[in-house]
């Protein structure tokens, strides 16, 4: 049911926001870390970051029925408000009420991953892995170079820095 609340309610990128307050925040279900673990890799992953981090948490709760039941939660009541608003758009699309609804959505996106952005920012207490993502949102968000190359590009400092200059810690 947490599943299917979440993808109910978040839009575009707020939805690891939206899983982040569920999972960690409120429900505790996972600890902050191993939210960040689980979200870097279903980032690598094909497919839609929010439901591989429901199939990964689904089924390190309930194993394979846990995981199947987290897709399915976060897939399919969205499918259905999706179709639903194509219709309604499809007959309403060009009304300004329609674009200012729209444009308020994606505010409420914007700003949660902003959110989600800032909080696990506030984590960091070396300032180079900060400084390699306020380059890569100036090179991506203000100077509009293509994101894919400048990560390409950035991947690798960000990896040496993390094996070379920063020290491990002792087990």
């Amino acid at each position: 049911m947490v599943f299917s609340r979440v993808g109910i309610t978040s839009f575009g990128g707020s939805t690891a926001a939206w899983l982040y307050r569920e999972l960690v925040q409120r429900r505790g279900w996972i600890d902050e870390e191993h939210f960040v673990t689980a979200l870097t890799i279903c980032q690598v992953l094909p497919g839609a970051n929010p439901v591989n981090l429901s199939i990964y948490v689904g089924s390190q709760l309930r194993g394979g029925i846990g995981g199947a039941a987290a897709a399915f939660g976060m897939v399919m009541p969205p499918f259905c408000i999706i179709l639903m608003l194509g219709y309604f758009y499809s007959r309403f699309g060009g009304s300004p009420v329609a674009h200012a609804v729209l444009g308020g959505l994606a505010a409420v996106g914007v700003g949660m991953t902003l959110f989600i952005g800032v909080k696990l920012a506030g984590q960091v207490r070396r300032p180079i892995p900060i400084l390699i993502a306020v380059a890569i949102f100036i090179a991506v968000g203000v100077l509009r170079w293509p994101m894919i190359p400048v990560v390409l590009m950035l991947t690798p400092l960000s990896i040496a820095v993390q094996r070379w200059l920063i020290p491990k810690k002792s087990a």
